[in-house]
């Protein structure tokens, strides 16, 4: 016991020796609301840590801005003059309101676009940047090849063109890019694998690639329904942002489709195609 008193009487001693404030410093004791806000600063920091991470992963800002104008309307290549069956099944399938239009390119997107141009277009954006030329034309021969009327290989190979010449103007002055283009050139090109090319220049990824060229296709085809059905600026709208809710899991699903697996098997678009060939009045080129 005594012993216990003499350590207990010296530390008293000695804390009552330290200079002002020192004993505090040495047992600190904070309240509930300065713990409350020591974490609310390690909270902030982390989340400023994130959205550091975050900025250095996202998409630089040449290649974003290189995949919006590539998905814009007004990338010169025609695609505002096509409706790929739209029209004629307007005249043919009773397609007459919103709600089955929404409907009908819903279908178009998860049955043809997804199934055949997107995961061309996937495959393509690699074999463009690995230089795998044998690929390349493997995949523009397939989209030929699989185009079920003559209207919408014509679309393919005109789409395909107006792009390969859009790509010559831009990279005027740069043999290697202007290589590229020439190969391209010599295999008549179809619109998804010269897409491909061109974004194989950016540095997005091939998800990002196909959400650019499935909301370019999306556009085009409510301005179709918009002028063929006819529907009202709204109800394009609607449409667009169904479509747009709908193409992040059709490009994922096109991402992980082997070779094996493309398809472009749509009948009843095909025949609504080679109807519109011959339907008596036409807006559109398909």
């Amino acid at each position: 016991m005594g012993r216990a008193a003499v350590t207990t009487t010296a530390i008293r001693t000695d804390m009552r020796r330290l200079p002002p404030g020192r004993d505090e410093r040495r047992c600190p004791r904070r309240s509930f609301a300065q713990q409350r806000a020591a974490k609310a600063s390690s909270n902030d920091a982390a989340a400023r840590a994130g959205a550091t991470r975050s900025v250095r992963s996202a998409l630089p800002a040449a290649s974003l801005l290189q995949l919006i104008w590539l998905a814009s309307p007004a990338l010169p290549v025609g695609g505002f003059s096509y409706s790929e069956g739209l029209e004629s099944s307007v005249e043919r399938r009773g397609v007459t309101s919103e709600s089955i239009a929404s409907d009908w390119l819903s279908d178009q997107l998860q049955l043809a676009l997804m199934r055949g141009d997107l995961a061309v277009v996937a495959k393509a954006v690699a074999a463009w940047r690995r230089g795998d030329l044998a690929h390349v034309r493997e995949l523009n021969d397939w989209v030929l090849q699989t185009r079920e009327t003559s209207e919408l290989r014509l679309q393919a190979e005109q789409m395909g063109r107006s792009l390969v010449d859009w790509l010559r103007n831009q990279d005027a002055g740069q043999p290697g890019r202007l290589q590229e283009i020439n190969t391209l050139a010599a295999m008549s090109p179809t619109y998804p694998v010269a897409f491909a090319l061109a974004v194989s220049r950016t540095q997005a990824p091939v998800k990002e690639a196909l959400l650019a060229f499935a909301f370019g296709w999306a556009e085009n085809m409510v301005q179709a329904a918009l002028k063929s059905v006819p529907l009202g600026q709204s109800a394009g709208q609607r449409i667009l942002a169904r479509l747009a809710s709908e193409i992040p899991a059709a490009a994922d699903r096109a991402t992980r489709m082997m070779d094996s697996e493309r398809q472009a098997f749509s009948p009843m678009l095909a025949i609504l195609s080679a109807q519109h060939e011959t339907q008596y009045s036409r807006l559109f080129r398909s």
